[in-house]
């Protein structure tokens, strides 16, 4: 494979496939295993979150749609929040979305190939290697384009929303006013839990914002697409959350298979095998958006000296980032045998990236305040993202310790390179003054 250091990406990506990217990032794992969980923490109260949160993914992906259309860049939210608040700034919120991508990616598979060895009742070994497959299937594909990508997300997205819509109606008949009482079994504060918990469900919006450098045209793709995409989603969301309180499947199916069991219950055993596919369907979506936009934001943070420079390699071929195709395929690999040994559990690893991803959001959301000043619309619901996840921000918990992690690493690295800039420029003028002497 020939590499190269090119500066420039196609511009390959039209209106359809940007909406099939954005639904591809966003509708991803959290439909199949939020809905139980959120279930399971708030109970029937759980449908108020996830009204915050239908109600709040407009401006949300608003914010960053209009974002991207201003300023396309490869580096994504990190590029925004370079332009509002310096590079450095910058370069820490694109370490953020970095450093997520190699955890959630991981997370999205297991949950997809879980969905798909509950319904066939296959190990835990299985398991592992659908997922490791799925993970190739998103490399691979991001290796050869995002035009490639593109059309395989648009026929990805149709068959999701075409299951679904059939989950969701299926789920009708199963529905009992007696499942929603009682309302609110574990109090206001239960709500709040879930909120933050359901904010990976509506993650995804700044992940397109990464390929926003390759649309053919970005005022259209980005802010047309983000809309289209964010009823589509806000809906069926909401709607699936509904079927899951409304029949109880968290209870009957367990909060990670719920959907298996509403399909199942109307098809039989090919209706658990329908649930499988899907699952792996919807997460091998949500696994090539975010594949493409983290090997992004690696090519801009190393195009912009804040990574190595290897990472910035690109495909004489296909002109797509390898560099960080490379980086992700080691951190998957990393993560996938540590949940195989039993180190870390799933639980915990879709915990960790959460904080990260929501300061991402808190960066964008912020430079969208002060880059969209021209449009009074733009700084309103820049505005109104910020403060909403601001609110949910603390929830998180423990998962708070990763970013700070993160932050500590990055300050070290720069002030490293600072004391080695300071030394190599004193050595350089000390030589300068001995060869003029």
């Amino acid at each position: 494979m020939t590499t190269s250091h090119s500066s420039g990406l196609q511009r390959t990506i039209g209106l359809p496939q940007a909406v099939a990217l954005y639904i591809g990032a966003v509708l991803g794992s959290g439909v199949l295993l939020v809905p139980g969980l959120a279930a399971q923490m708030a109970g029937p109260a759980s449908l108020i979150a996830w009204g915050f949160m239908t109600l709040l993914i407009l401006p949300m992906a608003l914010s960053m749609g209009l974002l991207s259309a201003k300023f396309p860049n490869a580096g994504g939210v990190s590029h925004f929040v370079s332009l509002a608040f310096g590079p450095r700034a910058g370069a820490l919120v694109g370490w953020f979305f970095l450093m997520s991508v190699p955890i959630g990616a991981p997370v999205a598979a297991l949950t997809g190939a879980g969905y798909m060895t509950a319904a066939m009742g296959w190990s835990d070994s299985v398991r592992i290697l659908i997922a490791v497959l799925m993970l190739l299937a998103g490399l691979i594909t991001n290796w050869f384009g995002m035009q490639v990508a593109g059309k395989i997300q648009i026929a990805v997205v149709i068959s999701i929303v075409a299951v679904l819509t059939f989950a969701i109606i299926a789920a009708v008949p199963e529905i009992q006013v007696v499942h929603f009482t009682p309302f609110m079994p574990h109090g206001w504060k239960s709500i709040g839990q879930a909120a933050a918990i359901l904010f990976w469900c509506f993650i995804g919006w700044e992940a397109v914002s990464h390929m926003s450098e390759e649309f053919k045209d970005p005022r259209k793709a980005a802010v047309r697409g983000v809309v289209i995409a964010a009823i589509v989603v806000g809906i069926l969301y909401f709607l699936t959350a509904l079927a899951t309180v409304g029949t109880q499947s968290y209870l009957l199916g367990g909060s990670d298979a719920s959907l298996v069991w509403v399909i199942s219950r109307l098809l039989g055993s090919w209706g658990a095998v329908l649930a499988g596919v899907t699952g792996i369907f919807i997460c091998t979506a949500t696994i090539i958006a975010y594949v493409g936009a983290s090997s992004r934001v690696a090519f801009a943070l190393s195009r912009q000296h804040h990574a190595p420079k290897w990472m910035s390699l690109l495909s004489a071929r296909y002109n797509t980032p390898v560099g960080g195709i490379l980086f992700l395929s080691v951190c998957f690999g990393l993560i996938t045998v540590l949940y195989a040994s039993k180190t870390v559990s799933l639980t915990t690893l879709i915990q960790l990236p959460n904080a990260t991803f929501i300061l991402t959001y808190l960066g964008g959301c912020a430079a969208g305040i002060r880059l969209l000043r021209e449009s009074r619309f733009g700084v309103i619901i820049s505005w109104i993202s910020f403060v909403a996840t601001a609110i949910i921000f603390p929830f998180t918990g423990w998962a708070i310790l990763y970013p700070v992690a993160i932050t500590l690493l990055f300050g070290i690295t720069v002030w490293v390179r600072s004391r080695y800039s300071l030394h190599k420029s004193i050595i350089l003028d000390k030589e300068l003054k001995s060869d003029i002497e």
